[in-house]
């Protein structure tokens, strides 16, 4: 007892004070822990194991009252870590002590790290590899988390540790402020881990080792319903019951049991390999249904728009042959005025673009509106307007069947559109080559209607220059400066869409074709058809419509593009195209979800260029109201057709 005190005495001077001095975190060899994903490991450093010179003197105090026969068991855990994680060092026949080591100071003015170290071995490496052990917390990755970044990073502290002396007292090491330890900061973390769990159960179930252990089985499945029941339909924490913790302790435990288990993971790295490359085959088919969908959605016509032409059609004809028509003729071929283009089958989107551009009109008595439908819409279309004139606006709706000088003999597009190859093509005849692009095999591109812009002037024989406008788009603004912008001898102004790698003339046009590699560029900027300025007088100086037959016919077989107005658009006016300011037209609100919102608010036009058109049910919600706002829903027709916002 007398050589006891001068020991004690040496061991609190020699390991107490350093400890209380004590700031700088220890540094081990780099470790590993689980991630939630089963079979995964995500390397980290174990940042602290930190013993308060309070759990020094309880370690002091239990070795002054223990028989000097007995040997002293004190244990080191990771806060939350499962029962089996826990770690007991014995020391030897000797009493163990703790000293520290390498603390001499670095040029940095910074303490170096220490290890700890049982005397009687003096093992540095078994020392690192029962820290390692001690703050791995295997299966509770929750407590996890990556390094800080920052030049005060050596501070920082990863993880809470206990250090529990034999007499039961523990000293919990807090986090620092800004310490992200706790798994509360990740959204429903406790859901993702009962859904891992899951997994990893029935991986377990599934393999045949564990089928060698029905107790441990038994008590899995049990476990399995347990969380089940305990998820249930939850889709957020706070959905949870209260027992929810506990029951996540209880599958953890019961899943560290199984891993003690599983001699080998080869087996479960096939089976989880297999059961990835189905998901993805499972994914790509969904892509491939989801695709197919959304172009047969946006090819048929929803049952209200095919009511709401019946309803006008029958309307029409029960009208005299003088309420059949439109004030204001005189203004038709009036050159000072604003003339319009508007070629569409589409009642609805019409009448929503007519009415956004009257609305936003300085004078609209100055816009005059030339709309051009088929047969089968033309007197829904011209009943629509004698129900719901625009304002102040002058209307014009033409049938495309009454130009006469429009004929296959005139139009090589009109020869080719009539013909059986294209009709087997979009119509997926056995007869025809398959295209696995379903977005070129669109049925609209038949209609002539699709193909009018190339026939401008002769439409509008007397008119100068004409805004033409797809059926699609929004004005939010005043159009009349369109009119004022000097062209510079161009005949097109239009929107660029270069902005991004893919809008550029080697995407529309086949440049392996020495045709369209000799005479255009393949980087050439691209631009946009929904909003254009068309100068009429340049465009039959330069002759622009004998161009377009040139490269129309040159195209019978589709070698140089493939379908739509876009590419013989960018051939026919190649140099001749003036580019306008990006505010003028937005695109993209008919495929893109992520149109910038003041992008959007800026623009004159807006266009749901796409097949989510704001009209169908897989229109996108987020854009629909720029366009609904402009349709008078409370319109008897609309009401008569079940046609809602």
């Amino acid at each position: 007892m007398a050589r006891r005190h001068p020991v004690l005495f040496l061991l609190c001077v020699t390991v107490a004070a350093p400890l209380i001095l004590y700031t700088d975190r220890i540094t081990t060899t780099p470790t590993f822990a689980a991630d939630s994903h089963f079979g995964e490991e995500i390397p980290i450093r174990i940042r602290t194991l930190f013993i308060s010179p309070f759990n020094l003197y309880d370690l002091i105090s239990s070795l002054k009252s223990v028989d000097a026969a007995k040997q002293p068991t004190w244990t080191i855990r990771a806060e939350n870590a499962s029962d089996s994680d826990q770690i007991s060092a014995h020391s030897s026949d000797r009493v163990a002590a703790l000293k520290t080591t390498d603390l001499q100071l670095g040029n940095s003015g910074e303490r170096k790290s220490r290890v700890l170290s049982e005397d009687s071995k003096g093992s540095h490496l078994e020392t690192e590899k029962l820290i390692h052990q001690v703050t791995r917390g295997e299966g509770k990755h929750d407590d996890v988390q990556k390094p800080e970044t920052g030049k005060n990073n050596n501070r920082k502290e990863f993880q809470k540790t206990t250090f529990v002396t034999p007499s039961g007292k523990q000293d919990l090491q807090k986090p620092e402020k800004n310490s992200k330890t706790d798994s509360g900061d990740v959204p429903d973390a406790k859901l993702r881990q009962f859904r891992d769990q899951l997994i990893r159960a029935k991986v377990y179930l599934s393999r045949s080792s564990s089928r060698t252990h029905p107790e441990y089985i038994r008590e899995l499945r049990a476990r399995v319903r347990d969380v089940e029941r305990t998820v249930g339909d939850a889709t957020k924490d706070s959905e949870l019951p209260k027992n929810a913790h506990e029951k996540l302790k209880t599958m953890e435990q019961t899943l560290a049991k199984g891993k003690q288990i599983q001699e080998d993971c080869s087996d479960i790295i096939r089976k989880l390999r297999a059961s990835y490359q189905s998901a993805e085959e499972q994914l790509r088919a969904q892509k491939k249904q989801e695709l197919f969908l959304t172009q047969v959605a946006a090819k048929t016509l929803p049952r209200g728009l095919h009511c709401l032409a019946l309803r006008l059609t029958t309307e029409f004809y029960s009208l005299g042959s003088s309420q059949q028509q439109f004030p204001h003729q005189e203004k038709l071929e009036d050159p000072k005025l604003y003339h319009y283009a508007l070629f569409s089958d589409n009642v609805l989107a019409t009448a929503a673009v007519v009415n956004s551009t009257v609305l936003h009109a300085k004078e609209p008595w100055n816009h005059v509106f030339h709309i051009v439908t088929d047969r089968l819409n033309y007197a829904a279309m011209k009943m629509w307007f004698l129900a719901n004139p625009p304002g102040k606006a002058t209307i014009q709706v033409q049938n495309v069947e009454e130009f006469t000088w429009l004929n296959s003999s005139y139009s090589p597009v009109l020869k080719q559109l009539g013909s059986q190859s294209m009709i087997d093509y979009y119509f997926r005849s056995h007869h025809a080559k398959s295209d696995g692009n379903l977005k070129f095999r669109n049925p609209k591109y038949l209609s002539i209607l699709n193909h009018l812009r190339f026939y401008l002037p002769e439409i509008l024989p007397k008119i100068k220059k004409v805004v033409f406008l797809d059926d699609d788009v929004v004005v939010q603004k005043d159009l009349t400066s369109l009119w004022f912008i000097d062209l510079k001898e161009k005949v097109n102004g239009a929107v660029e869409t270069c902005g991004e790698n893919f809008h550029r003339y080697d995407r529309y046009l086949n440049f392996s074709n020495p045709l369209i590699a000799k005479n255009f560029d393949p980087r050439a900027c691209g631009w946009a058809y929904g909003m254009n300025v068309f100068d009429l007088d340049e465009w039959r100086k330069q002759n622009i419509t004998e161009i377009y037959h040139h490269w129309q016919t040159l195209n019978e077989d589709r070698l140089l593009w493939r379908l739509g107005t876009l590419p013989p658009g960018l051939i026919t006016f190649w140099k001749r195209t003036y580019p306008l300011n990006r505010s003028w037209h937005v695109l993209g609100l008919g495929y893109n979800p992520n149109v910038n919102p003041k992008d959007i608010e800026g623009a004159a036009v807006i266009h749901y260029n796409g097949n989510m058109k704001p009209w169908l049910e897989i229109g996108m919600t987020k854009y629909r109201n720029y366009w609904s706002k402009y349709v008078n829903y409370d319109q008897v027709y609309l009401r008569d057709c079940n046609i809602n916002p």
